[in-house]
């Protein structure tokens, strides 16, 4: 019996087989990208769940206000807060800072430039990042000892045994002797943490100056709870914490009217779960990924999925006509409804089984192209996990029996007497008219396919508008280089200064300790400072720099004079302010006036035009710029001339190669440094173009399928009217304007739709496009225009066609 369900099966899908070629490259292609968007949805949701105990693992924050109410966290955490919390909460199993710092090793008089990372000794006992050498109790009990990865192992002392070597590394503008003391296995992809070595926090260059300072910070602090704790009650308790500790900073704020937190204090601190540290955006300086992208990722997934389906039990559904006598014999016969449910939806079946097959081939071709424009990491080992296994089982069964379970349902209501006699007006009026779940599903497909046409036009424009948005620099023609470790940032800044001097291409050079935009480096820091000014609280972005800068970076100088070498006091006592900070202190020639972040007096003798800094997801905060030898030049800046960069690029690097001949030059230009920054709006916008293109391509095909059926019903009305005198343009009219409207009714439910869903997401942006009408008219019109030549490409064939052949059986 399942031999000949099979072979009826085989030919009732060849008989038909435009429409079964229709309905397997639907469900293939939905089938395929479905399984690369929930792969990657799923690897992003699994970030930091391989840790045994990420239930106990929290991250700290800050919740405070800003003056006009709204919300500040911040996750920097002063050096103290440390082992204050250890030593005053018993509940808490262990304490770690952490710093994404880099550093060059080196060994054998070999040099590698490698992440060494910056932690204390409760790091390994917290984490699951097991060791494959060493003792983790031990392994981090001394200023001199290091962690390295196994990557780095391999890397650095091949098949020997590194427990105990030494390594030096470079930290402070000095080579520092450190001994190996465990082997610690590579953080895995899905882990918030990246390491090649981890040494302890207590080796930052700022640590002895700021370890009792509790206005400084720059750092992440984790914490372990003990087992049978209860975060929201200890964090509860925190509050004297805080109160006690930051007593000054909260009096002041009082004194000065800020409003407090959503908890009632002026300052509190946030226990942040481990497992949501990855959808952070908020305090992790945009390096999170918001939640909203992984749920929109598996809602195209979905959407594409949808519309396969709909395609599906609409073909089925027209086509069953055709399927009326074999139903009605068959029940004449003997067969139960039953037998012929799964009979029908055992067709479905081997339909559904060969798309998911051609599916998950396609899904496998396309996999290193998935991963280049979406930056993912997903390898066949995902496919074949059992949970994706089962998964993708139970899908594919829940998937068969949605499309195929009523399409089969409705064919078995034929009555067998009523279809024998030849009497089918019953169900043929039915299936000559749109019925309504056809015009239902149809709506819906066009729905979806004009939500993700309008979603991609909007952040294609946001995308253009904050590459485009003046920043109050001159980003083009700027070349940076990540100094490295291999050498003083200040000693290579003089050295790349006076041999480009004298080259014509190159306009001016100065420095930075931040870079603009991303970088290939890939590093990114920051530093803030509060401070009173008056009754005033000041808080502002303190940019390391160097003479020239702001004709480096084409910013002008409003009030006062630029940084000189001819002043002594410029690289010690003097800054630089922004227009921004000058309204801030309140006023309006703030020229001479002094201010006293970080404890020391700075005078102001230059105000310049504000700039952006950081991306234009944020707004611009005010900035100082200071000239402090302490803090170090990390970017060497060298403004080019336009008429030749590939020349002037060539240059830099030759002069780079004698200044630094160790480090390797990855230097680019910043205008593509800030094209970076939206890489993940970029992949947004990748997303929604890709899926409203097969989303209107399968949503075409199935409108193609529908129309050729729906025609082929009418061919002898179409004849009846020709040969009454209707013109080929009033047959396809009447042809079309049945689907045009269930398009205009798409249209209508879309345009709201994607008009609250886009200025939730442009809500993130400090600056954001306003959304315009004429974007949703675009999206309706190419809608329109699409499944109008799709119908019409069937519509005038059938009108073109001879009265005579469609009349003759009559």
């Amino acid at each position: 019996m399942f031999r000949n369900y099979l072979k009826v099966a085989f030919r009732t899908l060849w008989k038909n087989r435009t429409h079964s070629l229709i309905n397997i490259v639907g469900l293939s292609v939905a089938f395929g990208t479905c399984v690369l968007l929930f792969l990657t949805a799923t690897f992003e949701l699994s970030y930091d769940t391989f840790h045994t105990d990420a239930d106990r693992i929290f991250r700290l924050n800050f919740l405070t206000t800003n003056r006009d109410g709204s919300p500040n966290k911040s996750g920097t955490m002063p050096f103290p807060i440390s082992p204050a919390l250890k030593a005053e909460f018993p509940e808490i199993e262990g304490v770690s800072r952490w710093f994404d710092r880099s550093a060059s090793v080196r060994h054998n008089n070999q040099m590698y430039s490698k992440d060494i990372r910056m932690a204390d000794a409760d790091f390994l006992q917290m984490f699951t990042f097991p060791l494959q050498k060493g003792n983790a109790k031990t392994a981090m009990n001394s200023l001199s000892d290091i962690v390295i990865s196994e990557r780095m192992a391999k890397d650095i002392f091949g098949k020997e045994d590194p427990v105990g070597k030494p390594l030096q590394l470079r930290m402070n503008d000095s080579w520092k002797a450190f001994t190996v003391t465990g082997v610690i296995s590579n953080a895995p992809k899905n882990s918030t943490f990246s390491y090649d070595a981890l040494v302890r926090s207590d080796n930052a260059a700022e640590y002895q100056e700021s370890k009792s300072r509790w206005d400084f910070g720059n750092h992440d602090v984790y914490i372990k709870l003990k087992a049978g704790t209860d975060p929201q009650t200890l964090q509860r308790r925190t509050q004297a914490f805080i109160e006690k500790y930051f007593a000054q900073e909260i009096k002041d704020q009082k004194q000065q009217g800020y409003p407090k937190n959503e908890l009632g204090f002026q300052k509190s601190l946030l226990l942040e779960p481990m497992r949501d540290v990855h959808f952070d955006t908020e305090t992790t300086d945009s390096e999170g990924i918001s939640l909203t992208y992984i749920y929109t990722l598996m809602l195209v997934g979905l959407f594409i999925l949808a519309i396969a389906c709909i395609n599906f039990i609409n073909l089925t559904i027209a086509q069953s006509l055709s399927r009326a006598r074999e139903v009605g014999v068959r029940k004449s016969l003997g067969a139960q409804r039953w037998q012929l449910f799964g009979q029908i939806w055992g067709e479905t079946l081997v339909l559904c089984f060969i798309a998911l097959l051609i599916g998950l081939g396609l899904a496998y071709i396309i996999l290193p192209t998935f991963n280049r424009l979406f930056q993912s990491h997903l390898a066949l080992a995902n496919f074949l996990k059992p949970s994706a296994l089962l998964v993708t089982g139970l899908g594919f069964l829940l998937i068969t029996l949605m499309a195929g379970g009523y399409p089969s349902w409705f064919v078995t209501r034929f009555n067998a007497v009523e279809v024998l006699k030849g009497n089918g007006s019953a169900f043929r009026g039915k299936m000559s008219r749109p019925g309504l779940l056809r015009n239902s599903l149809i709506v819906t497909q066009f729905t979806i396919a004009c939500l993700l046409i309008v979603c991609t036009l909007i952040v294609r424009q946001q995308i253009n508008y904050l590459q485009q948005k003046p920043m109050g620099l001159d980003k083009d023609q700027v070349v940076s280089i990540p100094v490295g470790n291999e050498i003083n940032g200040t000693v290579a800044l003089k050295a790349m200064r006076d041999r480009l001097s004298n080259q014509p291409n190159i306009t001016a050079v100065s420095g930075s300790g931040v870079n603009i935009g991303s970088g290939l480096d890939g590093n990114s820091s920051r530093m803030m400072f509060g401070f009173m000014y008056g009754k005033r609280d000041v808080f502002c972005d303190w940019l390391r720099v160097d003479t020239d800068y702001l004709k480096t970076m084409g910013i002008k100088l409003l009030q006062g004079r630029d940084f000189s070498a001819d002043f002594g006091t410029d690289s010690s006592s003097n800054i630089l302010i922004t227009q921004s900070m000058a309204k801030k202190l309140g006023e309006t020639n703030p020229i001479g006036k002094f201010i006293k972040p970080d404890n020391k007096q700075f005078q102001i003798v230059g105000v310049i035009s504000d700039f952006n800094l950081y991306s234009l997801h944020q707004e611009a905060q005010p900035i100082a710029l200071q000239m402090q030898s302490k803090f170090p030049i990390s970017y060497i800046l060298i403004r080019v001339n336009p008429q030749n960069l590939t020349a002037a690029m060539g240059n830099i690097k030759t002069v780079w190669k004698t200044t630094a001949p160790k480090q390797e030059f990855i230097g680019s230009f910043l205008d593509e440094n800030t094209e970076r920054w939206y890489k993940k709006e970029q992949r947004l916008s990748t997303i929604f173009s890709s899926a409203a293109g097969i989303a209107i391509l399968l949503s075409c095909m199935g409108l193609f399928s529908i129309a050729l059926l729906s025609i082929q019903q009418r061919t002898k009305e179409i004849g009846v009217r020709k040969v009454l005198g209707a013109s080929v343009v009033s047959i396809v009219a009447l042809l079309s304007k049945d689907f045009l409207k269930l398009v205009l009714v798409a249209i209508v439910l879309a345009s709201p739709l994607a008009w609250w869903a886009m200025d939730k997401w442009l809500a993130d942006f400090a600056y954001k496009i306003d959304i315009e009408w004429w974007v949703f008219a675009l999206a309706g019109a190419l809608a329109i225009v699409i499944a109008l030549v799709t119908v019409s490409f069937q519509s005038i064939r059938a009108a073109l066609m001879n009265p005579v052949k469609s009349l003759r059986s009559e």
